[in-house]
């Protein structure tokens, strides 16, 4: 198994074990707190800008980290 190979599945099993956490601990207790139908769609539709909010941080942390180690790797 090739180093890219290893990565990728890496990468992978990090975004369904990821993505299933957040089911379990953002989803599921916003939309099982509601009894009507839209008020359940809504806090699920709703729960994606929390998504968003935390992809939108581990970019941002990544891009610092990246600019911060980059000078000391290649330069």
């Amino acid at each position: 198994m090739s180093n890219h190979a290893v990565i990728d599945l890496v990468g992978a099993c990090t975004a369904v074990f990821g993505l299933a956490l957040f089911i379990w601990l953002v989803v599921w207790p916003a939309v099982a707190c509601y009894r009507r139908g839209w008020e359940r769609v809504a806090a699920a539709v709703l729960s994606l800008y929390v998504l968003g909010a935390f992809v939108g941080i581990g970019v941002l942390g990544g891009l610092a980290v990246s600019l911060w180690a980059w000078p000391r790797v290649f330069g």
